[in-house]
């Protein structure tokens, strides 16, 4: 009997509490653009350093020494299983994220990868899945360690534990690019090759922006949530970060191709390697922009944090009266 008369009783008192934390919600608009503004400026404030740029400049490097061997990597392996000019059709459409300036790099490549023999290309392959894994790896653990100083992680992955970190979200990132890809290709393949009308009126659904947004997005928020510290970062400070990076992944794309074809043209100053020129300024403002979507999350959870102490400081009054009052009532 006195049980039952606790379970009544504490129904009520969690009810209160769900109203209680309504009533504590600032309905304010102003409170909110004052809240944005100041997660977003820690979050910058967490750039601001030499530290990041160093990791930055890391990470540029050795997507760049990858990225070429990674290129010979996709059109070997498709050689063997469907027509290796599937794959140069694939890396040409992502290759429309760049810059113009740098995208001739990557369809230089990739026509002379599609052209050349089967065993040419697998003998190229087999060189260069040695060059692009080392520089893989390594770019991924230049990201990974900049994001867990960004993070400011008190508890680090051990050697070990930060190497085989590094590794499984490298194989990740390759096979989601992998799917992501093919199932954009095969898309398009089908609505044009069967001409399905219902499909003809979503324009959105062929764009490369689009699904570049949806992998960066899955991507980032993936890594932020279980790559980026050793503890799990909450779901909506990873989504919401990952959400970040893809918008400014994309913005950077833009920004850098404005910045050199109206505002330094760098093919008069640098020649013939302004294409790489070009492609490095894009690739480190992407860095940057992955390195801002995790410092957003981190500041994200801890103001989730705050929160919820100040909450929990608030209703502590209340639930001490409300087990004073319980205790009483079940000695009644």
């Amino acid at each position: 009997m006195p049980n039952r008369l606790v379970l009544i009783t504490f129904r009520p008192m969690s009810i209160r509490g769900q109203i209680q934390r309504l009533r504590d919600i600032d309905w304010d608009p102003l409170h909110w653009v004052r809240r944005t503004l100041s997660v977003n400026g820690k979050a910058l404030t967490r750039l601001w350093g030499r530290d990041v740029m160093l990791y930055v400049g890391g990470v540029s490097f050795f997507v760049l020494l990858a990225v070429f061997p990674g290129l010979a990597i996709m059109v070997g392996v498709y050689s063997f299983f469907a027509d290796a000019s599937q794959a140069a059709a694939q890396a040409e459409m992502l290759s429309h994220l760049m810059p113009p300036v740098a995208r001739g790099l990557f369809e230089g490549e990739l026509t002379r990868l599609a052209r050349a023999p089967l065993e040419a290309v697998s003998a190229q392959s087999g060189v260069a899945l040695i060059i692009g894994s080392y520089a893989s790896h390594r770019g991924f653990k230049a990201l990974l360690a900049g994001l867990s100083f960004i993070h400011d992680d008190e508890a680090p992955r051990g050697f070990v534990g930060f190497n085989v970190m590094a590794l499984l979200v490298l194989v990740a990132a390759f096979v989601l690019l992998g799917f992501l890809s093919a199932a954009f290709f095969y898309l398009r393949f089908v609505a044009a090759a069967f001409d399905i009308k219902p499909l003809a009126g979503a324009p959105w659904l062929f764009s490369e922006w689009t699904w570049a947004s949806f992998g960066i997005t899955l991507a980032m928020s993936l890594i932020y949530r279980f790559a980026m510290s050793s503890r799990p970062v909450a779901w909506k400070a990873s989504i919401t970060g990952g959400m970040a990076a893809a918008l400014l992944c994309l913005f950077m794309s833009w920004a850098s191709a404005f910045y050199v074809e109206q505002i330094a043209q760098l093919g008069a100053t640098y020649g013939s390697v302004a294409a790489v020129v070009v492609f490095l300024i894009w690739l480190s403002w992407t860095v940057n922009a992955i390195f801002f979507g995790g410092a957003l999350a981190t500041e994200i959870e801890l103001a989730m944090d705050e929160h919820r102490a100040t909450s929990a400081a608030g209703l502590l009054p209340d639930l001490r009266g409300e087990k004073t009052r319980l205790v009483s009532g079940s000695g009644s």
